[in-house]
């Protein structure tokens, strides 16, 4: 009788107030889980941000120097960059200055000036440059500009 007296206090036990112990403590670890994957999102979309905003920055320091470019092109009257010794002067220093980050900001970058064939006012410009954050040279970014005198 003592026997069937502890199981049925055990019985009440787990369907009362006790059977609820532990359920707040399970429900406050999955809502710390919840926010823990939600704080994860938000720091990997502020790292994409940020790699947007130096890909930003560096494709616009390219198009100033693309700029410059093409302004002392017009100034000059020329494309042909060969035998104009205004811009062959300038065309030096505009490769050293393409490759030095502390000038221009770009990484690794080359300055390419391609005259069209058949014409004598139309140029391509074109910089290349890496990233920091890309480490190949696959990844590199590129920025062409045209040229077309009158």
């Amino acid at each position: 009788m003592m026997a069937r007296a502890r199981l049925m206090t055990a019985r009440s036990r787990l369907q009362g107030g006790n059977a609820q112990r532990g359920i707040a403590l399970i429900e406050a670890l999955v809502a710390m889980l919840i926010f823990t994957f939600g704080v994860l999102g938000l720091i990997a979309l502020e790292s994409s941000a940020i790699n947007f905003a130096v890909d930003s920055e560096d494709r616009n320091r390219a198009a100033l120097f693309a700029s410059e470019v093409a302004s002392a092109m017009w100034t000059a009257g020329s494309v042909d960059y060969v035998n104009n010794a205004q811009l062959a002067a300038q065309y030096a220093n505009w490769q050293a200055n393409i490759n030095n980050p502390t000038t221009t900001g770009l990484n690794k970058g080359t300055l390419n000036i391609a005259v069209i064939a058949g014409t004598t006012k139309t140029a391509d410009i074109t910089i290349t440059w890496r990233p920091p954050a890309r480490a190949t040279a696959s990844a590199n970014s590129t920025l062409t500009t045209r040229v077309i005198l009158p």
